[in-house]
Order: C-alpha cells, then structure tokens, then sequence
C-alpha cells in the first residue's frame, strides 16, 4: 500500500522471476552482446564495409545508369521479389533495349 495526495492504493506488482529465468535471460542478452562485439570487430579488422545502396550514395550517376536503376527498382516492385536472379536482370536490360554485339576479338 502506499498513500499519494491523500488516496491509498496499490501497485500491482510481476510476480518475481525465478532464479533460472533470470539467469537464462542475463546469459541469452551476454552471449548476444559477444557476438554482436566480435563481429563488429571482424569487420573493423577485414576492412570491409557494409554495402552501400548506389541510390544512397551522393554521386552524380549518368543518365544510363539511373535509367537501369530506376528499370531494376521498378522491376522488384511488380515481381515482389528483392533479390532478382541474373536471369531476371537480364531480362530488365534487354527491356532496355540493350544487346550483346557480336564483334571478333571483343574478349581477346
């Protein structure tokens, strides 16, 4: 009971966690906390960044560039699929109107 500008009431209170529930909860949240710090110390030590979206990014892309962009965004938003197949990038670039020129010694 507790008493506040004259009224009394009560608060109503979790029953208490048993000694196995909080000792499973402390070791869950400690052993997440060392894998979150050892990766993020492997990728300080790789020299690797995490990958950046080129729509993001402040640079100026070509006309052709942000044309395919836009095609690819567009793409995923009809199909639903995030992660399309380089099939289906393909398929975006050729309804671009781009196409492979046959030309001697082009890998040479």
């Amino acid at each position: 009971m507790f008493e506040t500008s004259g009224r009394t009431g009560t608060i109503p209170v979790a029953p208490p966690a048993t000694p196995s529930q909080v000792e499973s909860s402390e070791w869950l949240n400690r052993r997440a906390s060392e894998q979150a710090t050892r990766a993020a110390l492997a990728r300080q030590v790789s020299g690797r960044r995490r990958f950046v979206d080129p729509t993001t990014c402040e640079r100026d892309y070509t006309e052709a560039e942000l044309e395919f962009m836009m095609a690819m965004n567009d793409y995923k938003k009809r199909s639903g699929r995030m992660f399309p197949t380089w099939s289906e990038v393909l398929e975006v670039l050729r309804s671009l109107g781009y196409e492979k020129m046959e030309s001697e010694g082009l890998m040479d």
